[in-house]
This record gives structure tokens, sequence and C-alpha cells, in this order.
């Protein structure tokens, strides 16, 4: 009888141990390749009379695509994780009819070289934002999706006139928990796009745009970005019948995006009251 409950034992001890093994190898691979997971680079859709610009930054090619406008109005651009953001232009220009534009192909998407990581993807969004300051004296900034997180950041330490986040999340490493929470995520994540660190240093007027049926960003994690803000800094305006990928086709999008006042706009597009889904940063 002892031998055969030793035996069980060892058995036992022999599965935990694979198990084990085997639950470290998935996180050694996650760990080693999280950035394919993160990052999905889009093939460039640039056409002969599309404009660039090349970012002085040292260690890559790094473009943007650009729509030039005279006058001392600007917006920068970063998009989301998939995105390939020439494709994004025509509802930028609809929105922003007399700025000059300017969208960030981050590395290895479009023109661009390098390996997208969230240092190197911040420097060149900082980068972009001081080559349209040069011209235009007035850049408001706008993130969508992962690009949001870029934007918080580059808020926090320039000027930007204004700040558009879409489908913001609070952070990257909490996205993460929530699609895989059995694994060690907070430990794994290279990449932590920690929104809720930079956004109580933003003095611009910022609008938060989340999806109503949001698949993706949970949206516990915009309205916790939103309480992060100084009162009276941020609002959170949610489109109706949106889910993340299709909140750019519904028609409160555009007068949100560029600027129209929130309530007016949405109750002029859809019908409904005044007031309807707005929200206003909780810290009082």
């Amino acid at each position: 009888m002892p031998t055969t409950d030793s035996g069980r034992r060892m058995a036992a001890l022999t599965v935990i141990g694979a198990l084990a093994l085997i639950y470290a190898l998935i996180c050694a691979a996650v760990f080693v390749g999280q950035r394919s997971l993160i990052y999905f680079p889009q093939p460039s859709s640039l056409g002969s009379r599309d404009t660039t610009v090349v970012l002085p930054v040292a260690d890559a090619h790094v473009v943007a695509s650009v729509r030039h406008r005279p006058g001392p109005h600007a917006v920068v651009y970063f998009g989301g994780n998939g995105e390939d953001v020439t494709r994004t232009i025509p509802e930028l220009a609809a929105a922003f009819p007399e700025h000059a534009l300017y969208l960030l192909h981050y590395r290895s998407y479009g023109g661009s070289s390098g390996t997208p990581s969230e240092t190197a993807l911040v420097a060149d969004a900082l980068a972009l934002f001081d080559v349209a300051q040069r011209e235009h004296r007035s850049v408001e900034v706008v993130g969508r999706s992962l690009g949001s997180g870029i934007a918080v950041h580059v808020a926090s330490v320039r000027p930007a006139a204004r700040l558009v986040l879409v489908t913001p999340y609070d952070s990257l490493q909490e996205i993460a928990i929530e699609h895989f929470p059995w694994l060690p995520a907070r430990w794994l994540l290279r990449d932590k796009y920690e929104s809720w660190r930079y956004a109580p240093r933003i003095t611009a007027p910022t609008l938060l745009i989340a999806a109503e049926n949001d698949e993706v960003i949970p949206r516990q994690s915009t309205e916790r970005l939103l309480s992060r803000f100084k009162a009276g800094v941020a609002a959170l305006e949610v489109v109706p019948q949106a889910d993340h990928n299709s909140v750019s086709n519904q028609p409160d999008y555009g007068p949100l995006l560029g600027g129209a006042p929130a309530a007016s706009a949405a109750a002029a597009v859809s019908g409904r009251e005044p007031g309807a889904w707005r929200g206003t940063s909780s810290r009082e």
C-alpha cells in the first residue's frame, strides 16, 4: 500500500511538473512574441500623389502622411494597431477642413522602417508634433485605440491645443489582463501604455469618444481614464450603436471629432435630446 501511494504521489508530481513546464514555455513564448500580438503592420496604400514627411529620428526611416493647409491650425493623428492611416485622411479632412493633417506611420507600417515599441512610437510621435508645431501655432492631437495611449503621452509633455481620444483605455496592461486572465500579463508586458500615468498632467481640453458596444476596450477602462484627468479638463461622449471598429462610421463621430459642441452635434445628427450620452470628468 505505501508503495502504491508513493507511486501515485510521484505520478501526480510528474503531471504537475509537466503542466508547470508547459505553462512556463507558453509564458516565455508570449514574452518573446508579445509585440506580434500588439502591433499588426499594414502595407502602404500611399499613392504617387500623397505627400509625406520623413521625421528627424536617428534609428529608423519614419514617415508621416501630410495634408497641407496654410494657417495656424494642424492635427496630428495616431491610429490603431491595425490601421493604415492613409485611409483615415478623408474622414479627418471632413472633420478638420481648415487644418493641416499629419498622420504617423508607425515603425514597420506603411513606408516606415524599424520595429514598433512603446518607447519608439512615443519618440516618433513627439517628433511629429514638433514638425507640425514649427509650421502651425495651434496643434490638436487625436489618438485612436492603441494610438490613444500615444496621444495622451504626447499631450502631457507638449502644448496641445486640444486632445481627442477615440476608444481609449486606462492602460494596455489592464486590457491584456482582461483578455488573458490566465497569463501573468502584469509581469510579461513590455509596452504597457499607461495612459492613467499621464492624464493628470494634461491641461488641454480633452474629449474621450467611446463606442457603445465596444468589444475590445471595456467601458470601465475608458471611464477610469476619464477619472484620471483634473476636474473640468475632460469629457466623455458615447457613440450609440457603435462597436470598436465601426465607431468612425457613425454620423455622430465626425462632428465630435472636429470639435462641434458635443451635445448639440449629437442632437442635430440623431434627433435625441442634447445632453444624452454626455459625461464629464468625475474628479470634482
